[in-house]
């Protein structure tokens, strides 16, 4: 259940936190969730940043449409239900939702660099963010929909952006990823993009049927050095 609530102009957003064990001072990590809610595996994330010394928040983007949301993963009638919420998220929205959930981190002590994470939904959700608030670093996993409706984001991406896609990925298709990619190059942004031929959509998480160990593997070892590099892991 999420432990924190934070205002919003469209009302209050509840969170789940993960925090470290230790004190001291720490790297703050947004982590945007899927289209299936802050599920076991979005909060499972945020542990496993906890346990790696950083505090970890992940807001419910579908705050404007229902509270706690949870829909199963690899079941045929689980998109009716979360369509109605998906359908109603609007860029403005997420960005404020990155925004308002950034001051909640930056208002914890000891705080030092915050960095935005996000996994299908939410990897578009990490993009949305690097361009709303003051990161210094994004990782977004197979996010859907950048192309080709918010490739003019491209030029506002205030920190490096570290990028996964699956070569077997349906629902993005090479000439997206392409035109994301060619996106940050013309706005001279610093990114990484990383292409696990094997895997597919969804490969990161381990309760999905398209689950890849080896990319999944990989994808946990590029994300924790790029944001040691950052700084925001220690």
């Amino acid at each position: 259940m999420p432990n924190v609530t934070i205002d919003t102009s469209d009302g209050a957003m509840h969170a789940y936190v993960s925090r470290p064990e230790h004190a001291g001072v720490h790297g703050g990590i947004i982590v945007f969730q899927e289209a299936f809610g802050v599920n076991p595996h979005i909060r499972d994330i945020a542990d496993r940043f906890a346990e790696l010394g950083a505090v970890a928040i992940a807001p419910e983007l579908y705050h404007r449409t229902a509270t706690g949301f949870e829909a199963p993963y690899d079941t045929e009638d689980a998109w009716a239900a979360i369509a109605p919420h998906y359908e109603s998220l609007t860029s403005r929205g997420i960005a404020e939702d990155a925004r308002r959930t950034y001051d909640w981190l930056v208002r914890q002590p000891q705080i030092a660099k915050v960095a935005a994470i996000g996994f299908c939904m939410g990897g578009r959700a990490a993009y949305v963010a690097n361009a709303s608030a003051p990161l210094v670093a994004a990782v977004s996993y197979y996010g859907g929909g950048i192309a080709p409706d918010l490739l003019d984001l491209a030029s506002e991406q205030r920190s490096p952006i570290l990028m996964f896609w699956g070569g077997l990925d349906a629902n993005i298709p090479p000439d997206q990823r392409r035109a994301v990619s060619d996106a940050l190059t013309a706005a001279q942004k610093p990114h990484e993009q990383v292409l696990f031929s094997q895997a597919g959509h969804g490969f990161f998480c381990d309760r999905r049927k398209s689950y890849e160990p080896a990319s999944a593997a990989q994808a946990w070892s590029l994300t924790r050095s790029f944001l040691h590099i950052h700084g925001v892991l220690d």
